[in-house]
């Protein structure tokens, strides 16, 4: 149940998850850029957003432009359905189902870590 009650150790729990994502990332970079061989499968994917307010849009994007190994490339509206979309760079995407199911775990932890009432787009895929 999400009310006021749960809403700072939402708060917290989330940005400690953030964290610690942020900083496995920069390892991988580092690893990467150290090591002999080069483990990048880059790629760029369509993401459809759940986030309803504005705040919650510009935050997921700045989140997934701040960590290393991914880049906003791209941001507007579907002129169809009026859903907001991100087009996203990853530099270790296996796959884009894979690098969107990433963004996914991160879109919906930062709307229930960061806002008190969590609510979401249902037109988003």
């Amino acid at each position: 149940m999400k009310n006021i009650l749960t809403y700072p150790f939402r708060f917290i729990a989330f940005w400690l998850w953030y964290f610690k994502e942020f900083w496995v990332s920069n390892f991988d970079i580092v690893r990467d850029v150290v090591t002999p061989g080069n483990d990048a499968h880059p790629g760029i994917g369509r993401y459809e957003c759940h986030s309803l307010s504005d705040w919650e849009y510009v935050l997921l994007a700045s989140l997934i432009t701040i960590t290393p190994g991914t880049l906003v490339v791209g941001a507007g509206r579907d002129t169809d359905s009026g859903v907001r979309v991100l087009y996203v760079h990853g530099l270790y995407a296996q796959t884009e189902p894979e690098l969107l199911d990433e963004i996914r775990d991160m879109e919906d932890r930062m709307i229930n870590g960061v806002s008190l009432f969590p609510r979401y787009n249902e037109g988003a895929r």
